[in-house]
């Protein structure tokens, strides 16, 4: 039975419900997103919600913890550049196994257990993401070195045609962040990076970057210094001075990407928060950072 304060809740939503009805939101699962069993039941319950209330929701995931966990059993150790894992071709394709694999089928085995109609892809299928080598950019004293971290791919391009159609079918796509170059060779690509082409080039509604940190600061060593709403601008800055660091870069160029692409906002969200997504896109003030034009 609904409580006094869930209704209030669902008044407040209304307003929402009523804007985004028939919107796409880009959700990207990563870190605990994944890992944790409990709190990734609750956040693709958010994600059911958000397809039974009219919107229209597509899955992007990673995890960089099992991808590192397989490439470990062989002995290979691993290393980043600006938060991209540097990847050799078996590397290449032991990531290709777990993320298209295992990872995505566990993704839709358990929204189609939860009453959803969720359908696994891959950058393969369809051609959904064509891609080519990425060089990282690295800011070194105020100039940009550009280094070969591998076989990491850029997107080229992304078959929206593909999605829409399972989107107007009343699916919900789940995305492994693979892809192919125009010679076959598989790319591993950062999953945020996947997220924000994918949100730009379906001219999403939002675009939700889940993490495991309440969202964006000013200087990343300072707490007090969080951001609940940050420019395109400002957000550039913030990279190029060194105030974001590590993981956050990718997702911070995701929301970058996605807003240059043609979403409208892109919020990068605590996903331990309770039912984070929900919280982010129907109530007032959000729990996460929101990154605008």
């Amino acid at each position: 039975m609904l409580k006094t304060d869930d209704i209030d809740t669902l008044v407040e939503a209304l307003p929402y419900l009523r804007e985004f009805k028939g919107k796409i939101v880009v959700v990207k699962f990563g870190g605990k997103a994944i890992e944790d069993d409990k709190l990734k039941e609750k956040l693709l319950q958010d994600v059911i919600f958000l397809q039974c209330a009219g919107l229209r929701p597509v899955i992007v995931h990673g995890s960089s913890s099992e991808v590192a966990r397989m490439i470990a059993k062989t002995g290979k150790k691993t290393a980043f550049v600006n938060g991209l894992r540097v990847t050799d071709a078996e590397s290449v394709r032991l990531t290709e196994m777990v993320l298209a694999g295992r990872l995505n089928i566990d993704l839709v085995a358990a929204l189609n257990k939860l009453g959803g109609k969720a359908v696994g892809l891959n950058g393969r299928d369809a051609n959904l993401i064509v891609a080519k080598k990425h060089l990282a950019d690295v800011y070194e004293n105020g100039e940009v070195n550009l280094v070969d971290i591998g076989y990491v791919g850029r997107i080229e391009a992304v078959n929206t045609e593909l999605l829409e159609v399972l989107l107007d079918a009343g699916y919900i796509p789940v995305i492994a962040p693979t892809g192919a170059g125009v010679s076959g060779e598989s790319y591993n690509i950062n999953a945020d990076s996947v997220a924000g082409k994918i949100a730009g080039a379906l001219k999403a509604e939002k675009l939700i970057v889940l993490t495991d940190v309440k969202g964006i600061y000013a200087d990343y060593q300072d707490e007090a210094s969080f951001l609940s709403t940050l420019s395109f601008d400002r957000a550039q800055e913030l990279i190029i001075s060194g105030n974001i660091d590590g993981g956050m870069i990718p997702k911070v160029k995701a929301c970058i990407t996605a807003l240059s692409g043609g979403a409208k906002k892109a919020h990068i969200v605590d996903a331990r928060v309770n039912h984070a997504i929900l919280a982010e896109i129907f109530s007032d003030e959000g729990v996460g950072t929101e990154v605008v034009r």
